[in-house]
């Protein structure tokens, strides 16, 4: 049943037992299958999928291209009570062409980025970022999706690997081995490529977090695991790649606006980063939309 007053848009399909509210927005050949419901002030975009079984409350939005599995539950007050209402609903935030599994629990006030992928039966309790992939109770980042869901890159021994995308880069230190152990030397000006204002260590990370997530405006950076391992997640806004950085004479070059996450830390993983500028609040910028408003036109 559609109430009067919902906005539903051209070659959208609205299948048996489900129940769309007047003040609802749904877009251009959607597809809401049967026993959904879909409560006032939900917003929908064109061409989402919603399976059987799906409860939208008021204060979500589905973002086009989102797919939604059966029996997904979304949540939208975060202290419920009988009978007892907030003035607001917590906003809870899909954006374009993210997919969530059967059997998911959203958590209300929650943004899954564009793209990423939420496992069937997980519990999402705190933001997804923009193409990752999370599984799990709670909901934690287990990779990132791809352009071809290529793996992760691992670094070869004797060549220096040639990312596929722009914006980042490799750099080659000098390692000298011999019985008494091993010794590596960076040569600020010859092998960085950028004046180094500051450096800093990332340690003892659980293996389950991540890092990073941001994108520079102005500032170069050059990340070198001096021990265990770390994989870095790259994106310059139309291309993806994601790297193993386990050996302490190659680093990765991460140029000024190039979106990067860390994660799969090892429990012994220690990451030296290289930095051209001083750290500055202003030059971050963490939200991955906001970062994609910045490219330049011809990189988007």
């Amino acid at each position: 049943m559609v109430d009067p007053g919902a906005v539903i848009g051209k070659n959208t399909r609205v299948w048996a037992f489900a129940h769309v509210c007047a003040g609802t927005v749904v877009g251009e050949d959607c597809n809401l299958c049967d026993h959904i419901f879909v409560e006032k002030g939900v917003k929908i975009g064109n061409r989402v999928t919603i399976k059987c079984g799906v409860y939208l409350w008021d204060g979500i939005t589905l973002e086009d291209d989102v797919f939604v599995g059966p029996c997904a539950a979304f949540t939208n007050d975060v202290f419920p009570r009988s009978r007892q209402y907030p003035q607001e609903f917590a906003k809870t935030m899909v954006r374009q062409g993210a997919s969530i599994g059967a059997n998911a629990t959203i958590l209300p006030g929650i943004t899954i980025g564009r793209r990423a992928m939420v496992a069937a039966g997980a519990v999402v309790t705190r933001d997804v970022p923009a193409y990752a992939i999370v599984k799990g109770n709670p909901a934690r980042i287990t990779g990132y999706v791809q352009d071809r869901q290529a793996a992760p890159v691992t670094l070869p021994q004797l060549v220096l690997p040639t990312p596929k995308m722009s914006g980042v880069g490799f750099v080659k230190l000098i390692k000298a081995s011999d019985l008494r152990g091993d010794l590596l030397v960076a040569e600020l000006e010859q092998h960085v490529p950028f004046p180094v204002r500051r450096l800093f260590y990332v340690m003892n990370v659980p293996s389950h977090h991540v890092r990073g997530e941001h994108a520079h405006r102005a500032c170069h950076q050059l990340l070198i695991c001096l021990q265990g391992s770390v994989t870095v997640a790259a994106d310059n806004g139309t291309q993806r790649e994601e790297w193993v950085l386990d050996r302490p004479d190659i680093g990765l070059h991460i140029h000024p606006m190039t979106w990067a996450a860390q994660y799969k830390y090892s429990h012994n993983a220690v990451l030296a980063v290289f930095a051209s500028h001083s750290y500055d609040p202003a030059d971050y910028i963490r939200d991955y939309e906001e970062y994609l408003k910045a490219l330049p036109e011809s990189a988007r």
